[in-house]
């Protein structure tokens, strides 16, 4: 994985992940949540082209950007970093974590025992 994205780079990816296609800075800005100018996000750009997570074209005067870099290849690679960082690596304690705190709700788990039945399911159809 290249590196972890600040919040301000991620947001900007998240407009170009969920476009599907190459986009530019006109397509860009109006789907941000903060309001920033044209010149900051094409420094946020100059900033993820530069760690490798996206690449341009030129399609006349203008740049069209792409991911280089997949949106469930980064989520993957942040949610172990942030496994390994806040929980030591520890799923049950991920889920301690929430359930204390009140975020899971009785459909959150019973969602997480399904996922969890049918990921068991596929490795004994592997085994």
């Amino acid at each position: 994985m290249k590196n972890r994205l600040p919040e301000s780079e991620l947001e900007v990816m998240q407009v170009i992940w969920e476009a599907g296609k190459a986009v530019n800075t006109d397509y860009i800005l109006p789907r941000l949540k903060r309001s920033w100018t044209r010149q900051t996000v094409l420094k946020l750009l100059s900033r993820l082209e530069e760690r490798g997570f996206v690449s341009y074209y030129r399609d006349g005067k203008f740049k069209m950007y792409t991911p280089s870099v997949e949106r469930e290849e980064y989520l993957e690679a942040e949610s172990r970093s942030f496994l390994s960082r806040m929980h030591f690596g520890s799923v049950k304690n991920l889920v301690a974590a929430l359930y204390n705190g009140s975020a899971l709700s009785d459909s959150d788990l019973a969602e997480l025992e399904e996922y969890i039945r049918e990921k068991r399911e596929g490795m004994d159809k592997d085994a």
